[in-house]
């Protein structure tokens, strides 16, 4: 059973959760409404920046999860398989047909670097591109 995700304070909070500095994207992202901060397990951390979506075409959320441990596996019907999408990053998508449309399809990259395991999940109208410029940009 996994452990239930806990609100931390902030970045400062995940970084000593996580026991190092949590690595964050420094690519341009679209406007955050709100950012939520959590430890989801041991040693692992999701940072959520939920995103303005009030105008039409514009993606809702894209969370970042660092962890000691892989990720849980999400169970997301109609999922295509994982496949490369860049050097050590592997992308899959799934409709979310019952979601809003700037929450809507669900991509899930997921790559190892120094010692973490990472995977960025975005929901809305992105790019695969874009997704791997943000993935890429992790440090």
């Amino acid at each position: 059973m996994e452990p239930e995700p806990q609100p931390l304070e902030g970045i400062a909070e995940a970084d000593a959760h996580l026991g190092r500095p949590v690595p964050l994207p420094h690519a341009e992202l679209p406007l955050a409404r709100w950012v939520e901060v959590t430890a989801v397990g041991p040693a692992a951390v999701e940072v959520a920046w939920n995103l303005d979506d009030t105008r039409p075409g514009r993606p809702g959320r894209v969370a970042l999860y660092a962890g000691a441990q892989p990720p849980p596996t999400r169970d997301l019907p109609d999922a295509t398989p994982a496949e490369p999408v860049a050097e050590g990053v592997v992308h899959r998508e799934a409709p979310l047909a019952q979601a809003q449309p700037s929450l809507r399809p669900v991509h899930e990259l997921s790559w190892q670097r120094d010692g973490l395991h990472l995977r960025l999940t975005a929901q809305g109208p992105w790019t695969v591109d874009a997704l791997v410029a943000i993935a890429q940009s992790v440090a």
